[in-house]
């Protein structure tokens, strides 16, 4: 493909007709002439002298060549290729862990253990930031059996995800993690009376990790805007989603917990993390999770409520 020379260009303003400028296949000047049409730029597909060529009127040369000097320099632009990281293993220990974590405490209120209102004692309450303890204990209650089969279903998902690209314990304490700081600055901005329990914040503290990560890597390539952002828009549309629904649903929760998931998933991509498959770092990472989770109902155990 070639542009035309000035000499050319030069001719056509003595004859007073449409001006080339571009010459090329057929399908080069297909391409070129959509990105005339996006500026509104008026221009006509022409075939002579054995190649296709695309005209304008004299007073749109100017800006005609111009529109297409700067595609044809953005198309031959060397583009940075996204790299490809091998998914880690141990997706199904974290999705087992986070299951028998969410059935034995749902037992465990079921029978009311120890003679404990496990979910009077463990549930969120505004006005509670003193009992830090309600924002991880809430993540793991839930309302009746429907609740929390969803919850499971859509965590269990969302867990697998992002443990094939950080590794089963970075990722679920991650995702514990953003979902109890989600739950925690619920119970400082929520009026008097909200309560809240469910691990429906952790799952889209899940779902804003994996945003997060996609995200900071899109923006590290040379495209186009919209594809850059592209991750973020597909997760608030997905919160948008599946994030809102009758007055009993926890908006604000889930908003915060993919808000919190999207931060910290950006900054795991940022910071690379994990920066080695290490096994001892996944272990650390996975049994801090369960030990936060686990002081947290030993205070709300002990305390009267």
């Amino acid at each position: 493909m070639t542009f035309p020379s000035s000499d050319v260009d030069r001719d056509a303003q003595l004859s007073q007709a449409p001006v080339v400028v571009f010459r090329g296949s057929r399908t080069q000047c297909r391409e070129f002439g959509l990105v005339l049409e996006a500026r509104a730029v008026e221009y006509q597909l022409l075939e002579g002298d054995g190649a296709w060529l695309l005209v304008v009127a004299q007073v749109l040369v100017d800006e005609a060549r111009d529109e297409l000097t700067r595609y044809a320099a953005e198309r031959s632009a060397a583009r940075a290729v996204p790299s490809i990281a091998l998914p880690l293993a141990g997706a199904a220990v974290g999705a087992v862990g986070y299951t028998v974590v969410l059935l034995l405490i749902a037992y465990c209120a079921g029978i009311g253990l120890f003679g404990a209102d496990w979910l009077s004692r463990g549930a969120l309450e505004a006005g509670a930031e003193r009992q830090w303890w309600r924002a991880v204990t809430a993540l793991t209650l839930h309302l009746d059996q429907a609740h929390l089969l969803g919850n499971l279903l859509f965590g269990v998902a969302a867990g697998v995800l992002a443990s094939r690209l950080l590794g089963a314990g970075v990722a679920w304490a991650g995702i514990v993690g953003a979902g109890a700081l989600a739950n925690y600055v619920e119970m400082l901005v929520s009026p008097a009376a909200h309560e809240a329990v469910g691990a429906s914040t952790a799952v889209f503290a899940a779902l804003g990790i994996l945003t997060g990560l996609a995200w900071r890597q899109r923006l590290t390539l040379r495209e186009r805007r919209l594809y850059r952002w592209a991750p973020l828009i597909a997760g608030i549309s997905l919160l948008t989603f599946l994030g809102a629904g009758t007055e009993h649903v926890d908006v604000l929760g889930h908003a915060l917990g993919f808000i919190f998931g999207t931060t910290l998933g950006w900054l795991y991509a940022r910071a690379r993390i994990p920066p080695q498959r290490s096994a001892s770092l996944q272990i650390l990472a996975g049994a801090g999770a369960l030990l936060l989770i686990g002081a947290a109902w030993s205070m709300a155990l002990r305390h009267p409520g």
